[in-house]
């Protein structure tokens, strides 16, 4: 019989164990844990390493495609762009440590990610983010997002990877808890891609990089945790970066592995040393001995279980050939980093943890990493009564519409409100931050399409030099993040599947062939039955569109317990946000299009449902709309049609490869009018619109939202051929519904104005929301 427990079920709760979860452990060892040990587990175990509560729902992804040439399960997916082009992607959150400190929990964020990509062997060549916060008329709100978009700007910008693209909304349900993903793209420069499978017995391991502190410690436990009062005394959990440091570590790292002396390689992010010598063990099917005497310390009289949990940013793990590790050594030493023999590759599946001659934990591998806690819950039979109270909201509680206006308010005050909202509005205050031009790749500036566009340079071939007027290849890659979480709040299912449709819809608005997915799924605890329901049908949703698209999900991360706890223990969880950041195929980066109108006399079409269309996939549920007017979070968001959309996407691309369309925006957040205003703004040109409506349907008309829709423009001289195209690709699903003209939109339905207002007003509401609220 065992002996009692040497640790206090406190102590075991505060490393993140349940009870159950310790007797398991004490049943696979034969034995209680030790101190390390018990603290090995806690972050291995956690939810942000092991994915105990989704990963049988992840299974369900699909997750191989004709580009994919490495999908989920290494620290980043490659997909093949052709001309001998490889990109590594990724995205990943860091939520929990930006709502306790800001700046460094988002500037560690997106040191994560690069490590992430450049630990493939490709060198990183673009950031994009994904964020969320609570209301900007908040104090604490308006410190956080000064502080995250400070954080991400100092490291993007020092370590010399331009910030491209990304998203921001605000909503009241991310007041405690905000988000902040990180995505990043890299372009192999290895010919073998760098795995993280640990391989030859007696091969040795290398730690390289920073040295090892106490900060961080705990973070993986931490990012599993809801929100409190008290996670302000968290602050300890979260990382503090160096990106200069890092900057050294990608291109020492990159020298390295063109060697061929590196056999594997892993960072050190969640769960540090503990996470990096597991996974390589398990992944490769061996065993590690790793001696903490030999780690370099930046502070004294660390412990093993200091070493283990430290999450100290900018390290490394190697294995290296036999024989070759001095020759590692030294290129880190030139690039005045950390480099030394800490371990071995041993044929026992274990990790042995050595400490002052002594073993100070030894555990199987694959206990700490495949061998996890797998939590299958019940998913409600009928959709939760706040889901229903929701759907059962109708239009025609609205108040009436008329060619006036609606609700005392004009059609002109309305369209100014929506582009005044904060997440609709310009987002340049973020971007202005960001350096996004360095490397020189970025063909589109952020702010200027639906996505970002990036210039990808083939190494040139030996008997053609490559320049930068004549490059090896003209392709370029495309990226995105979105989601509406409001959809998602009120249908799961169809909100998934509309933010998969959306970031299709934003690639194909640049000329980009959508090609794969990276997933950031942003929910609360999956052990209450609301936040199961949202998250299983949620991925079913993502599974479905992302089969729908043909755009395999190659790797992702998960993000639960997003709940921010009141004084009383009440849990408050976020809106569910599964981002979806997706990578595009450019096959020529000069026949790209930005959102903006381009020139007078352009006709103007909108592609998608005619805008005379009444369906469920136009609707008011969850739309800009109902939150702005009447303060309204309610209905069934807009159902995807996934064979309009792929038409419409494709019929989008062919028109910009042919040069037909000049430019394209998605009518999304805020509705048709809203689309059509902002490429107004974007090009500082006025536009004569004509919708079709009855009367008491205005609203709908102009600001309902769905309907696969794209706003784009072309030069009259080619309206002919791109009609002549429509009618046999697209019949019925298109309409020519203005001209590109004067310095004022004009939108009338059925012959009667009901909207003109000057690009200039327009400018000035959506270009100065955010800075008004920030300057209070």
């Amino acid at each position: 019989m065992m002996s009692s427990a040497p640790f206090s079920a406190a102590e075991i709760a505060s490393e993140g164990i349940k009870p159950a979860e310790y007797e398991e452990i004490c049943r696979r060892l034969g034995r209680h844990p030790n101190k390390a040990e018990l603290g090995m587990f806690g972050v291995m175990w956690s939810e942000h390493c092991c994915y105990k509560n989704s990963r049988s729902l992840l299974k369900n992804f699909p997750t191989t495609g004709k580009r994919v040439l490495v999908g989920p399960g290494e620290n980043a997916g490659v997909v093949d762009l052709g001309d001998g082009i490889r990109l590594a992607f990724k995205i990943e959150s860091h939520n929990h440590p930006s709502a306790v400190e800001p700046f460094q929990g988002a500037a560690t964020g997106v040191g994560g990610i690069l490590r992430d990509i450049f630990t493939m062997g490709a060198r990183p060549i673009a950031v994009l983010n994904s964020l969320r916060f609570g209301s900007l008329d908040d104090a604490k709100t308006r410190r956080l997002f000064s502080g995250v978009v400070s954080g991400i700007s100092h490291y993007g910008n020092c370590v010399g990877v331009p910030t491209v693209g990304g998203e921001v909304y605000f909503d009241r349900a991310y007041s405690g808890n905000p988000l902040v993903n990180a995505m990043a793209l890299g372009l192999m420069e290895t010919p073998e891609i760098v795995k993280s499978g640990a391989k030859g017995i007696g091969n040795p391991v290398l730690y390289v990089g920073s040295t090892t502190g106490r900060d961080g410690m705990g973070g993986a436990s931490f990012a599993s945790a809801e929100l409190s009062a008290e996670s302000i005394d968290d602050r300890p959990a979260v990382q503090v970066g160096d990106p200069f440091l890092e900057k050294s570590l990608i291109e020492a790292c990159l020298e390295a592995f063109k060697t061929g002396a590196v056999v594997a390689a892993q960072d050190m992010g969640a769960a540090g040393l503990t996470c990096s010598t597991a996974e390589m063990a398990a992944k490769g099917g061996v065993g590690i001995l790793l001696d903490l005497d030999k780690i370099p310390a930046r502070e004294t009289g660390m412990v093993p279980y200091e070493y283990l949990l430290s999450e100290s940013q900018e390290r490394m793990l190697f294995v290296a050939e036999k024989g070759r590790e001095q020759e590692l050594i030294d290129i880190f030493h030139r690039w005045e980093l950390q480099a030394v023999v800490a371990g071995e590759v041993i044929a026992e599946s274990i990790v042995r943890i050595m400490f002052k001659g002594e073993i100070a934990a030894e555990l199987p591998a694959t206990a700490l990493s495949d061998d996890t806690p797998i939590y299958e819950h019940k998913l409600l039979e009928t959709p939760p009564e706040y889901a229903q109270k929701a759907w059962a909201w109708k239009p025609e509680s609205l108040p009436k519409a008329s060619y006036a206006g609606i609700d005392g308010l004009s059609w002109n005050q309305v369209l100014l409100k929506l582009l005044d909202t904060p997440t609709i509005a310009s987002k340049r205050w973020v971007y202005r931050q960001y350096d996004h031009q360095v490397q020189n790749n970025t063909v589109i500036f952020p702010g200027g399409a639906d996505a970002a566009v990036i210039r990808v340079r083939a190494l040139a071939s030996a008997t053609e030099k490559a320049t930068f007027d004549h490059p090896a290849t003209l392709r370029g890659v495309a990226a995105t993040t979105d989601c509406n979480p409001r959809y998602v709040y009120l249908n799961p299912l169809e909100g998934a599947k509309m933010a998969v449709a959306e970031a299709a819809r934003n690639l194909s608005c640049v000329g980009a062939e959508p090609i794969a997915v990276t997933d950031n799924l942003n929910f609360g605890s999956p052990e209450k039955p609301i936040g199961y329901w949202q998250l299983a049908n949620a991925c079913t949703g993502i599974s479905m569109a992302c089969r729908e698209f043909d755009t395999p999900v190659t790797g992702g991360n998960v993000s639960l317990y997003n709940e921010t706890l009141d004084d009383e223990g009440n849990p408050t969880p976020i809106y569910p946000t599964p981002v979806i950041g997706m990578v595009g195929m450019v096959e020529d980066v000069s026949k790209t299009v930005g959102q903006g109108f381009k020139s007078v006399g352009d006709r103007i079409y909108l592609l998608g449902l005619p805008s005379g269309t009444h369906s469920s996939a136009i609707s008011f549920g969850g739309s800009e709309y109902l939150m702005a007017i009447q303060n309204l979070v309610a209905g069934q968001p807009p159902v995807v049609n996934f064979e309009v959309e792929r038409s419409v996407q494709s019929a989008c691309r062919e028109g910009i490869r042919r040069g037909w369309i000049k430019s394209a925006h998605d009518s999304a957040e805020g509705g048709l009018a809203t689309a059509i205003a902002e490429s107004c703004i974007g090009g500082n040109l006025g536009a004569t619109v004509e919708l079709i409506s009855a009367e008491n349907c205005l609203d709908y008309a102009l600001f309902a939202e769905g309907g696969a829709r794209i706003v784009a423009s072309v030069a009259p001289e080619n309206q002919q051929a791109w009609e002549t195209y429509l009618n046999g690709s697209l019949k019925g699903h298109w309409e020519c519904i203005g001209t590109v003209e004067g310095n004022a939109l004009t939108i009338a339905v059925q012959n009667q104005s009901v909207i003109t207002v000057t690009v200039a007003e327009m400018t000035e509401s959506w270009g100065e929301a955010i800075d008004r609220r920030m300057a209070v």
